[in-house]
Parts: structure tokens; C-alpha cells; sequence
């Protein structure tokens, strides 16, 4: 259990932390959202929505699985 806690926890702060880290970058690569099309570093805009993609990717993988003695809220009786 504890060693579910702990990767619980890491992995809901690097998802965090990815979300974080790209959208700065994405608001950089669009000049805080005041470029034109033209020059918006693509590159750039592509890594920060990886990074989002990611973040995302790992919150929504994380809170998925139980450890066993934590339960299913199906079983609980109503």
C-alpha cells in the first residue's frame, strides 16, 4: 500500500508538472498568444502539447488502478 501512495502521489505531480511546463512553453511559442500565424514556432507549440498530451496520459493512467485492500465503491452497500 505504501509503495501505491507513493506512486500515486509522483505521478499526479509529474502530470502536474508536464501540464504546467506545457502550456508555458506553448504560450511561448505563440508569443503569449499575440503572434501571427505566420510566426508561431511550430516546434515549439508541437512540444507544448506533447507535454500536455503526456501530463493528461499519465493523470488519467494513474487513477485507474486500486491496490486490493482499498475496495470498489460497486461493492459498497447502498
Amino acid at each position: 500500500m505504501d509503495v501505491y501512495k507513493a506512486v500515486t502521489v509522483f505521478s499526479t505531480l509529474f502530470a502536474v508538472l508536464c501540464v504546467v511546463v506545457g502550456f508555458v512553453v506553448l504560450d511561448a511559442a505563440t508569443q503569449r498568444a499575440t503572434a501571427a500565424p505566420e510566426d508561431v514556432n511550430v516546434v515549439l507549440a508541437v512540444v507544448g502539447l506533447g507535454a500536455i498530451a503526456l501530463g493528461a496520459g499519465v493523470y488519467a493512467f494513474s487513477t485507474r488502478f486500486r491496490a486490493r485492500e482499498m475496495g470498489n465503491s460497486k461493492d459498497d452497500a447502498t
